[in-house]
């Protein structure tokens, strides 16, 4: 047994990442400020004796004695980072720098959930971990981008300097239950309208294209990720490159849904990213992993999870 921490564990990636730990037969304290966690998505671990909840901010330092830490604290949807820019990037860097302060004290292993958005619009296809990217630093998204940017170089440099054992993860596009009804994200905006039978709203004309991974492929490939040997690091792509434009999306959501709702377009927002699809061969290579879970599937059981939060 491992007494592991999740920073952001009561958010959507961390509170399914806290569930399979514990099935696993670990120890987990969750830490969350609740800015877009949800107790509602870990209210069902509260039972499990070896789970322990701590509302914490990560810009503030946390003390605790663990074997190894997940830090997944930070807003992710446009609408939630955007909201308050300078906290954002507060979160990832301060939070970086706190949650790599306690791994060098404690000596534990520490994963940090960066994001494909690092690539800014991309000019390679598909993305690499050797592409440096392509990021507009005075956008609207610059402050998610650049603090997840600022966060791999931190741990870049307590690993050089300090031999923290670390691993980086670039999390590309994931979607499945759990997921804020009301995040802005492309796969939730469309299920909840349809299942409401609203405009599907798409920014631009549909053509731009996205690789969307199932939550379960995601938890698999972190912990993979966090069980190699201390020689690798990272940062390794964790996503699905399986590519599909915004518009067949939509499409395979009303007609997975039933809606009679129409799609109508909108201006595309400043720096969004005309594709994105990841290069995994890294992945394949030093964690034997790829996603296992197609679209149909995955997107089945995201539609019938909204669908009970809205009849509430």
């Amino acid at each position: 047994m491992k007494r592991i921490l999740v920073t952001g564990g009561a958010g959507f990636i961390g509170s399914h990442l806290c569930e399979r730990l514990l099935n696993m037969g670990h120890e987990v304290i969750c830490l969350d400020n609740y800015f877009t966690g949800s107790k509602m998505n870990i209210i069902h671990l509260l039972d499990n004796p070896y789970f322990e909840i701590i509302r914490h901010d990560v810009t503030m330092p946390f003390f605790a004695e663990v074997d190894e830490i997940y830090n997944l604290a930070c807003p992710a949807s446009p609408i939630h980072y955007q909201y308050n820019s300078i906290k954002t990037i507060k979160t990832s860097v301060m939070g970086a720098i706190n949650s790599l302060g306690l791994a060098k004290r404690t000596k534990s292993k520490i994963l940090q959930a960066s994001t494909s958005e690092i690539y800014g619009d991309p000019e390679v296809h598909p993305q690499h971990e050797s592409y440096w990217g392509n990021v507009n630093t005075l956008g609207p998204r610059a402050c998610y981008d650049e603090g997840k940017r600022c966060a791999e170089t931190l741990f870049m440099s307590y690993h050089y300097q300090n031999n923290v054992r670390i691993k980086i993860a670039r999390i590309f596009n994931t979607y499945g239950p759990k997921m804020n009804s009301n995040d802005g994200r492309v796969v939730s905006n469309f299920i909840v309208q349809a299942l409401k039978g609203e405009d599907i709203t798409i920014f631009g004309d549909g053509s731009q294209t996205r690789s969307f991974q199932y939550i379960d492929d995601l938890i698999g490939g972190l912990i993979k990720l966090m069980d190699t040997p201390d020689s690798f690091t990272g940062p390794v792509n964790l996503g699905n490159p399986v590519e599909i434009t915004v518009s067949t999306l939509a499409d395979m959501i009303i007609k997975m849904t039933g809606s009679k709702s129409k799609i109508i377009y909108m201006p595309l927002p400043q720096d969004d990213p005309r594709q994105r699809k990841p290069d995994i061969s890294l992945a394949k290579k030093e964690l034997n992993w790829l996603p296992v879970v197609d679209a149909e599937t995955g997107l089945a059981k995201t539609v019938e999870y909204f669908r009970s939060v809205l009849k509430g």
